[in-house]
Protein backbone atom coordinates (compact mmCIF):
# COMPACT_ATOMS: atom_id res chain seq x y z
CA UNK A 1 0.00 0.00 0.00
CA UNK A 2 1.47 3.21 -1.24
CA UNK A 3 2.45 5.49 2.05
CA UNK A 4 0.21 7.79 3.99
CA UNK A 5 1.88 10.81 5.37
CA UNK A 6 -0.03 13.17 7.54
CA UNK A 7 2.06 16.36 8.40
CA UNK A 8 1.01 17.91 12.03
CA UNK A 9 1.44 22.11 11.84
CA UNK A 10 0.25 24.96 13.91
CA UNK A 11 -3.46 23.70 13.35
CA UNK A 12 -3.02 21.10 15.60
CA UNK A 13 -0.89 22.63 18.14
CA UNK A 14 -3.34 22.53 21.24
CA UNK A 15 -5.56 19.90 22.97
CA UNK A 16 -8.65 19.46 21.39
CA UNK A 17 -7.45 20.88 18.01
CA UNK A 18 -8.98 19.01 14.73
CA UNK A 19 -7.49 18.58 11.05
CA UNK A 20 -9.78 17.05 8.44
CA UNK A 21 -7.85 14.91 6.09
CA UNK A 22 -8.73 12.91 3.55
CA UNK A 23 -7.61 11.44 0.00
CA UNK A 24 -7.52 8.78 -2.24
CA UNK A 25 -5.41 6.23 -2.76
CA UNK A 26 -4.48 4.30 -6.70
CA UNK A 27 -3.99 0.98 -4.43
CA UNK A 28 -5.17 -1.53 -7.27
CA UNK A 29 -4.85 -4.82 -5.69
CA UNK A 30 -4.32 -6.00 -2.03
CA UNK A 31 -4.19 -9.92 -0.36
CA UNK A 32 -6.29 -11.65 2.72
CA UNK A 33 -4.69 -14.96 3.37
CA UNK A 34 -5.16 -17.16 0.52
CA UNK A 35 -7.65 -14.70 -1.15
CA UNK A 36 -6.23 -11.71 -3.88
CA UNK A 37 -8.74 -9.20 -4.19
CA UNK A 38 -8.88 -5.92 -6.97
CA UNK A 39 -9.77 -2.59 -6.11
CA UNK A 40 -10.94 -1.76 -9.34
CA UNK A 41 -11.44 2.01 -7.95
CA UNK A 42 -8.73 2.49 -5.31
CA UNK A 43 -9.27 3.57 -1.76
CA UNK A 44 -10.81 6.63 -0.44
CA UNK A 45 -10.51 8.12 3.04
CA UNK A 46 -11.87 10.80 5.48
CA UNK A 47 -10.56 11.06 8.26
CA UNK A 48 -10.05 13.64 11.46
CA UNK A 49 -6.82 14.31 13.12
CA UNK A 50 -7.60 15.51 16.61
CA UNK A 51 -4.93 16.53 19.56
CA UNK A 52 -5.83 14.58 22.90
CA UNK A 53 -3.16 15.72 24.75
CA UNK A 54 -0.79 13.27 24.60
CA UNK A 55 -0.90 12.54 20.88
CA UNK A 56 -3.01 12.81 18.14
CA UNK A 57 -6.24 10.71 17.36
CA UNK A 58 -7.06 9.70 13.82
CA UNK A 59 -10.28 8.84 13.36
CA UNK A 60 -12.85 8.50 10.21
CA UNK A 61 -13.77 6.02 7.40
CA UNK A 62 -12.10 4.16 4.71
CA UNK A 63 -14.25 3.41 1.39
CA UNK A 64 -13.80 0.90 -1.23
CA UNK A 65 -15.44 -1.09 -4.05
CA UNK A 66 -13.49 -4.98 -3.82
CA UNK A 67 -13.56 -7.55 -6.58
CA UNK A 68 -12.66 -11.11 -5.86
CA UNK A 69 -13.26 -15.04 -6.66
CA UNK A 70 -16.92 -16.30 -5.09
CA UNK A 71 -15.82 -19.21 -2.59
CA UNK A 72 -18.72 -21.86 -3.34
CA UNK A 73 -18.86 -21.32 -7.10
CA UNK A 74 -15.13 -19.76 -8.04
CA UNK A 75 -17.11 -17.02 -10.08
CA UNK A 76 -16.01 -12.97 -9.49
CA UNK A 77 -17.70 -11.64 -6.69
CA UNK A 78 -17.60 -7.74 -5.45
CA UNK A 79 -18.54 -6.07 -2.25
CA UNK A 80 -18.17 -3.08 -1.12
CA UNK A 81 -15.85 -1.98 2.08
CA UNK A 82 -16.77 0.68 4.63
CA UNK A 83 -13.95 0.63 7.36
CA UNK A 84 -14.08 2.45 10.49
CA UNK A 85 -10.32 3.88 11.02
CA UNK A 86 -9.15 4.96 14.73
CA UNK A 87 -5.58 4.94 15.54
CA UNK A 88 -4.04 7.04 18.43
CA UNK A 89 -0.66 8.35 18.30
CA UNK A 90 1.59 9.06 21.11
CA UNK A 91 3.97 12.44 21.16
CA UNK A 92 6.20 10.30 23.70
CA UNK A 93 6.72 6.60 24.38
CA UNK A 94 5.15 6.11 27.58
CA UNK A 95 7.61 4.82 30.31
CA UNK A 96 7.74 0.91 30.25
CA UNK A 97 6.47 1.11 34.35
CA UNK A 98 2.63 2.47 33.01
CA UNK A 99 2.36 -0.36 30.82
CA UNK A 100 4.49 -3.11 33.26
CA UNK A 101 1.29 -5.10 34.22
CA UNK A 102 -0.45 -5.90 31.45
CA UNK A 103 -0.80 -9.04 30.40
CA UNK A 104 -1.92 -7.70 26.80
CA UNK A 105 0.74 -6.52 24.75
CA UNK A 106 0.55 -2.76 24.58
CA UNK A 107 0.16 -1.56 20.51
CA UNK A 108 0.62 2.50 20.08
CA UNK A 109 2.15 4.16 17.17
CA UNK A 110 3.88 7.30 17.86
CA UNK A 111 4.22 10.90 16.13
CA UNK A 112 7.49 10.84 14.07
CA UNK A 113 10.52 12.91 14.93
CA UNK A 114 9.58 15.30 11.57
CA UNK A 115 5.92 15.74 13.39
CA UNK A 116 4.13 13.66 11.18
CA UNK A 117 1.82 10.56 11.67
CA UNK A 118 1.86 7.22 8.83
CA UNK A 119 -1.61 6.74 8.46
CA UNK A 120 -0.78 3.65 6.30
CA UNK A 121 -1.06 1.32 8.72
CA UNK A 122 -4.11 2.59 10.31
CA UNK A 123 -5.84 2.41 6.80
CA UNK A 124 -4.85 -0.71 5.73
CA UNK A 125 -5.75 -2.70 9.29
CA UNK A 126 -9.33 -0.97 8.37
CA UNK A 127 -9.36 -2.55 5.08
CA UNK A 128 -8.45 -5.84 6.25
CA UNK A 129 -10.93 -6.13 9.36
CA UNK A 130 -13.83 -5.54 7.24
CA UNK A 131 -12.85 -7.79 3.94
CA UNK A 132 -15.25 -10.66 4.83
CA UNK A 133 -13.64 -14.46 5.28
CA UNK A 134 -16.08 -16.04 3.17
CA UNK A 135 -16.62 -14.66 -0.01
CA UNK A 136 -19.68 -14.78 -1.65
CA UNK A 137 -20.75 -13.53 -5.18
CA UNK A 138 -24.30 -13.66 -3.67
CA UNK A 139 -25.79 -14.66 -0.40
CA UNK A 140 -27.59 -17.86 -1.49
CA UNK A 141 -25.08 -18.67 -3.83
CA UNK A 142 -25.40 -22.99 -4.72
CA UNK A 143 -21.78 -23.47 -5.26
CA UNK A 144 -19.90 -26.63 -7.55
CA UNK A 145 -21.16 -30.34 -7.80
CA UNK A 146 -19.14 -32.19 -5.91
CA UNK A 147 -19.78 -35.10 -8.04
CA UNK A 148 -19.22 -32.96 -11.72
CA UNK A 149 -18.50 -29.81 -10.98
CA UNK A 150 -21.58 -27.88 -12.49
CA UNK A 151 -22.35 -24.45 -11.23
CA UNK A 152 -25.50 -24.81 -9.28
CA UNK A 153 -26.69 -21.47 -9.94
CA UNK A 154 -26.73 -22.04 -13.20
CA UNK A 155 -28.03 -25.32 -13.85
CA UNK A 156 -29.07 -28.36 -11.75
CA UNK A 157 -26.99 -31.48 -13.08
CA UNK A 158 -29.19 -33.88 -10.93
CA UNK A 159 -26.28 -35.50 -8.34
CA UNK A 160 -27.66 -33.01 -5.73
CA UNK A 161 -30.56 -35.04 -5.24
CA UNK A 162 -28.98 -38.42 -5.17
CA UNK A 163 -26.41 -36.73 -2.68
CA UNK A 164 -29.55 -35.38 -0.48
CA UNK A 165 -31.29 -38.95 -0.10
CA UNK A 166 -28.04 -40.79 0.39
CA UNK A 167 -27.48 -38.10 3.36
CA UNK A 168 -31.28 -38.92 4.33
CA UNK A 169 -30.31 -42.78 4.08
CA UNK A 170 -27.25 -42.16 6.42
CA UNK A 171 -28.74 -40.27 8.88
CA UNK A 172 -31.54 -42.47 9.58
CA UNK A 173 -29.33 -45.71 9.05
CA UNK A 174 -27.61 -44.16 12.44
CA UNK A 175 -30.42 -43.69 14.49
CA UNK A 176 -30.74 -45.57 17.42
CA UNK A 177 -34.29 -46.76 16.73
CA UNK A 178 -33.06 -47.85 13.20
CA UNK A 179 -32.84 -51.55 15.00
CA UNK A 180 -36.65 -51.50 15.48
CA UNK A 181 -37.17 -51.06 11.46
CA UNK A 182 -37.36 -55.03 10.80
CA UNK A 183 -39.28 -55.91 13.68
CA UNK A 184 -42.35 -58.08 12.42
CA UNK A 185 -45.73 -57.54 15.22
CA UNK A 186 -47.12 -60.80 12.74
CA UNK A 187 -47.09 -63.78 14.95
Amino acid sequence: MEQVIAVLDERLANAGDTLAVAGHLDEDSYSLGDHDFALPTGIDYDLMLTNAGEGILATGILRAHVEGVCDRCLEPASFDVAGEVDEYYLFEEPEAAAYADDDDEVDYSLVGDDHTVDLTEALFSALLMETPYVVLCREDCKGLCPVCGANLNEEDCGHAEGIEHEREQARLDASPFAALRDLSFDD
